[in-house]
């Protein structure tokens, strides 16, 4: 895995940044709000805020990721540890979607400068979460984040139920269950694609760990005809 902390020009992103100048009327608002809803920062517990300041500045001052995943380039926004990954777990586990801005800014602007790098024409394909995540939910985590980083009209592809391989619905492990031969071996073939003959296709998911499933939606893209050109995460577990 390699950490780039200066991106070259052809992978220049605009990263976010703690805001440079007071804004007092912001803050007092803030106070009000917290008598009534009463929070605490998730990085450091000051309260009223949901990420403070300067928990704000220290997420922007973390870098990216870059690894390879099917052959094709994956930029994640951060790496899968610490502050990030106790938002992350908070937005999925909790609903609490006032931590969604904060990572979707970074996430967003990596997604369109694989759009502004790729042919005219170029989609945005979601990798689909699970079935028993999205109905706990209620919302799709990822499509939140890309329209908090001015992402919108994504697509996804379609989860395929595969008997017979040994997980839940068979009565066996599920994913943490299984070993890494065990995982590739049940995610193969889970995914499919659809009006994607012919075109390029940006991947896009929450967090990639071992890649198993991110290979799976490239494959998936490939089988329907179409070309993953990048792939885009909002952060990855280093390897």
């Amino acid at each position: 895995m390699r950490t780039e902390d200066h991106p070259t020009a052809g992978t220049r992103t605009a990263e976010a940044t703690a805001p440079s100048s007071p804004t007092p009327w912001r803050d007092a608002a803030f106070a009000v709000l917290g008598l009534f809803l009463p929070v605490e920062c998730l990085g450091c517990g000051r309260p009223d805020r949901a990420l403070c300041r300067a928990c704000r500045a220290d997420l922007a001052a973390r870098p990216r990721r870059v690894r390879l995943v099917a052959g094709v380039r994956l930029d994640a926004a951060f790496e899968y540890e610490g502050l990030v990954r106790t938002l992350l777990l908070e937005l999925k586990l909790r609903s609490r979607v006032d931590v969604a801005r904060p990572l979707g800014g970074r996430f967003g602007t990596l997604v369109r400068a694989a759009l502004a790098e790729a042919p005219a024409g170029t989609v945005v394909l979601r990798v689909p979460p699970s079935r028993a995540g999205a109905r706990r939910r209620g919302f799709d985590p990822v499509v939140l984040l890309l329209a908090r980083g001015g992402v919108r009209g994504t697509g996804r592809l379609r989860r395929v139920r595969v008997r017979g391989r040994g997980g839940p619905a068979d009565g066996g492990p599920g994913q943490k269950e299984r070993t890494a031969i065990e995982r590739v071996a049940a995610t193969i073939g889970t995914l499919r694609a659809h009006g994607v003959e012919g075109r390029d296709v940006v991947l896009v998911d929450d967090v990639v760990t071992t890649g198993v499933t991110m290979a799976e939606g490239v494959r998936a893209v490939r089988a329907a005809g179409g070309r993953v050109v990048r792939c885009v995460a909002v952060a990855s577990v280093e390897d």
